[in-house]
């Protein structure tokens, strides 16, 4: 039996496997899929390894190698909408953070048994 997951599937499994992978090296989310007119933050999570830093990670899932892996993945102008986009969400909150990092997470999914993940602290 075949199954054809849609590319939302494909996206939300990636994220849920993002989520535990990140929270499994002690990072706490504090929302998923924030959304504002500008776009959509995929995970906001603290990292209390890093000094109370906050994390916006950005979720990459590949079923192939077709468009490149994570690095490819964030253009710098990708990175310059993920800046302006946790500055907006970052505006909105009564809390301050001692840091402010942008991370990719990218998950591969159907090249082995276990999907692979690779994570990119530090991206912008």
């Amino acid at each position: 039996m075949t199954e054809t997951w849609t590319r939302a599937q494909i996206g939300a499994l990636g994220e849920q496997l993002a989520v535990d992978y990140l929270t499994s090296h002690g990072m706490q989310v504090l929302t998923r899929n924030w959304r504002c007119r500008y776009g959509e933050l995929d995970v906001i999570a603290t990292d209390p390894t890093a000094g109370d830093a906050v994390v916006f990670v950005e979720v990459k899932t590949r079923t192939s190698d077709r468009f490149g892996g994570v690095e490819q993945a964030v253009t710098p102008q990708k990175v310059r909408r993920l800046r302006r986009l946790a500055g907006l969400w970052l505006a909105a909150q009564d809390r301050r953070w001692s840091h402010v990092r942008i991370d990719v997470v990218g998950v591969r999914i159907g090249r082995t048994r276990t999907p692979e993940i690779t994570h990119v602290r530090a991206v912008g």
